[in-house]
């Protein structure tokens, strides 16, 4: 164990390690790609002397990221990006890796601050952000920890869109590699992860029938996309909300029903919130749900259901079941909030399936190798990943399911190339 991971880490209980590998052992033996570059790292050591922190959801997927990280020669501090997702076993097993840890289950506002501002004072030569915390305590009042930052690589559509919203006032100090946006995180991660773990959390948590139940999936990006498949695999009848018309028709094309949240808050059952917007649900659609109504989110913050207004609409309020808040209106109905309107895939859930974050933490990995290899000639600015990792992630994956694919001739090639007549 090394003594001074020990010494510096603020986690709620180091007894708890042993659970925490078991955890972390398990993910290890369904990660075959993270495995593989962990492999590479080990022999090329491309953080050596360096250090990485890093803030995601704290669970055993995350850890062994972290390990792989470590394996490549970094130095690793690693906190929470979510106060409810943070598990206090996992984190325990890391310090006994040799790993700083600053984080424990459900802190308050002000610790869970304070956690993040902690990994930051280790001063990182690199970073891997979940939503942007990290980036905008940097940028705002931690400036004096900017100066030897050469990058990171972001994981959200929410942190992206901080991320870019910095880069267009001039203020981003830093290249960040936007992992969300390659085709490895968005069409596997945000489509099957988020699809499947929505539901492992939602069910778990309410032990409910969702079959024949109306879901309403607000939001229909890639989260929403797989949130709106799997709810209709379970039988459900699926509405869909949005605000993007290209995206309405879309929906509509794939089955489901299309209207705006007003009426829509009308009939649904389970409400699941994909947007990484702010008041989505909000006070004129609590007044007119259905006794009973479940609202849950999938998006980054805890911002999409308005809970203050359904506070401000409610005579009383009460834990009914772990993870579950009754609000008992005024006139006698009753709506439910899950994980305090947290991530209820992670709050409420272990996340997304190993399989899935391998292919996302395949890409964070090398997408931090890369913005360490190339942060001079980047520059202060949000760039996507390289299609050749992105590529290389799906190859991997490809290999470790034992499939192959077929490649082009050097006839199909020139044919491809040419304009001339064909």
């Amino acid at each position: 164990m090394s003594s001074s991971a020990k010494e510096r880490s603020i986690i709620a209980d180091p007894a708890l390690a042993p659970d925490g590998h078991l955890k972390i052992d398990w993910v290890r033996a369904h990660m075959p790609v993270l495995n593989r570059i962990r492999d590479r790292f080990e022999k090329e050591q491309p953080f050596k002397g360096l250090k990485v922190a890093i803030s995601l959801h704290l669970e055993a997927k995350t850890a062994y990221l972290a390990k792989v990280v470590q394996a490549g020669g970094a130095e690793v501090t690693i906190t929470g990006s979510n106060p409810l997702s943070t598990q206090d076993d996992v984190c325990a097993a890391l310090v006994e890796d040799g790993i700083t840890v600053f984080a424990k289950y459900n802190p308050s506002p002000e610790e869970y601050k304070e956690l993040l501002i902690h990994a930051l004072e280790t001063k990182p030569d690199l970073i891997i952000d979940d939503g942007g915390d990290l980036v905008t305590i940097l940028h705002s009042e931690r400036q004096d920890l900017l100066a030897g930052v050469r990058g990171g690589a972001e994981e959200t559509t929410t942190g992206i869109l901080r991320l870019k919203s910095l880069e267009k006032d001039g203020k981003l100090k830093f290249p960040m590699v936007a992992v969300n946006d390659a085709f490895c995180k968005y069409l596997f991660d945000n489509r099957y992860g988020t699809g499947q773990s929505v539901w492992d959390g939602i069910n778990r948590t309410t032990n409910l029938v969702v079959a024949g139940k109306t879901v309403v999936v607000v939001g229909y990006g890639w989260c929403g996309k797989g949130v709106a498949m799997r709810a209709k695999g379970l039988g459900a009848n699926v509405i869909v909300t949005e605000i993007d018309a290209i995206k309405a028709v879309e929906a509509y094309m794939d089955g489901f029903a299309v209207m705006p949240m007003i009426e829509a808050a009308k009939v649904g059952d389970f409400f699941v919130t994909v947007t990484g917007n702010r008041d989505v649900i909000r006070g004129e659609h609590y007044e007119v749900m259905k006794d009973g109504a479940i609202l849950s989110n999938a998006g980054h913050f805890d911002v999409e259901v308005n809970k203050p207004e359904l506070e401000a609409l409610s005579k009383s309020k009460r834990t009914v079941r772990r993870n579950i808040e009754e609000y008992e209106l005024k006139d006698g109905r009753k709506v439910y909030v899950l994980a305090e309107g947290r991530l209820v895939n992670l709050a409420a859930g272990d996340g997304h399936p190993a399989e899935i974050m391998d292919m996302t933490f395949a890409l964070q990995a090398m997408s931090l190798k890369y913005v360490n290899d190339q942060y001079k000639a980047i520059g202060s600015k949000v760039v996507n990943v390289p299609y050749e990792l992105d590529e290389e992630v799906a190859r991997f994956k490809l290999e470790s399911l034992g499939f192959g694919i077929d490649s082009l001739s050097e006839e199909q090639k020139a044919y491809l190339d040419s304009w001339a007549e064909h």
